[in-house]
């Protein structure tokens, strides 16, 4: 089966579209749970399915270290590993060479680093990053790409460069075929002309889809959005757009409105972890002592598992006495409401009212500082 890219409908910049991968259609615009280490911490895949995630994103640095990509190969690869029948996205593992590991060398050919577990010392180079993501088996993989400070112009113009050239490596170890996507990466931090540098080489490659790396990484919200704004027309309109590494409630909402298609983040699980929960009027701390009596849902127009059975009082108790079920609650509701809100914005493309929906979304989530 080929990768192929539906656009069902537009409004303004925005796109309600179909990405058709091997293991399923991934309606857009997308929001994808984080598994880092093959798993969506403390969701199990049954759950993610009722919760309707349809695409499901790995990390190729950590599983390279532990448990290695071969011997995910040798278990039929991810999907089969992890028990998740669904589309599943790598990245290719340069972030988290430039913001985990102790770097030891970084040069034209790649990166010499020491892992952050038990610090030793390992080569990651754009080939071996394709290998490991055959290996590992994704429906989507991403090309190798230096990840930089997005406001130091001097270190963002030399990964532009560096990016490209790596971009063309791995586009030759991986060629286009129907089992994996590989798409790539646009860098240029805040910087308008290097974007379109980045862009228009990329371009050039032809890949089957995009990603606009180098944001949410140091920059303002504001920065965010205009390099945001002067990064999408440089992209093909008929492929899939990938912001990297986004998951705030209004950050998806104003860029679904930039024309975004897919989004990741860790933030919907680490969240639950510390006791907070998204709703349509802000991030509310469950730790609260206003909660203690609540008999109401964390959300009560939520539909997930936890809001349909369980009290404010509940999950404040849970959380307090750092019961696991507790983080387990609050990561199955904070990533549905995320995908709630994703079906909310691709409904509203489609019916001509997305403005309508994320003016109001904004209103109410007030976009405040800190939890409540």
């Amino acid at each position: 089966m080929s990768f192929e890219f539906e656009i069902i409908k537009t409004q303004g910049r925005a796109r309600a579209g179909i990405l058709h991968t091997p293991h399923g259609d991934i309606p857009t615009p997308v929001f994808a749970p984080v598994g880092t280490q093959a798993t969506v911490k403390a969701v199990p895949p049954r759950d993610l399915h009722e919760i309707k995630a349809s695409l499901v994103l790995a990390n190729t640095y950590h599983l390279n270290l532990r448990p290695g990509s071969d011997l995910v190969r040798e278990m039929g690869g991810l999907h089969q590993f992890m028990q998740w029948p669904g589309p599943m996205l790598t990245d290719s593992g340069g972030f988290q060479v430039f913001s985990l590991a102790e770097i030891n060398k970084i040069d034209d050919e790649g990166v010499t680093f020491r892992s952050h577990l038990d610090g030793s010392k390992h080569r990651l180079t754009p080939e071996r990053s394709m290998e490991i993501q055959q290996n590992l088996g994704a429906d989507i993989i991403m090309a190798f790409d230096q990840c930089p400070t997005p406001t130091d112009r001097e270190v963002v113009e030399r990964a532009v460069e560096r990016t490209s050239r790596w971009a063309v490596r791995c586009r030759e170890t991986h060629p286009s075929n129907e089992k994996q996507a590989l798409f790539g990466i646009i860098q240029g931090g805040i910087f308008e002309d290097l974007r379109a540098k980045s862009a228009a080489f990329l371009n050039t490659l032809d890949f089957p889809g995009y990603a606009i790396g180098g944001l949410a990484v140091g920059e303002t919200k504001a920065e965010m959005y205009t390099a945001l704004g002067f990064t999408e027309p440089l992209l093909p309109a008929n492929k899939p757009r990938y912001l990297m590494g986004v998951g705030e409630p209004d950050d998806l909402a104003n860029s679904v409105m930039l024309g975004v298609d897919i989004f990741d983040c860790v933030i919907p699980t680490r969240l639950a972890r510390h006791g907070a929960a998204f709703t349509p009027m802000g991030r509310v701390n469950m730790r609260n002592k206003v909660h203690t009596n609540d008999p109401a849902p964390v959300d009560p127009d939520c539909d997930c598992y936890c809001c349909k059975n369980f009290t404010r009082a509940y999950i404040r108790h849970l959380v307090r006495a750092e019961e696991i079920l507790g983080a387990y609650l609050l990561s199955i509701h904070n990533i549905r409401f995320l995908i709630r809100h994703m079906e909310a914005m691709r409904k509203a493309i489609i019916n001509g009212d997305l403005k309508a929906y994320t003016d109001g979304f904004l209103e109410r989530y007030r976009n405040t500082i800190g939890v409540r």
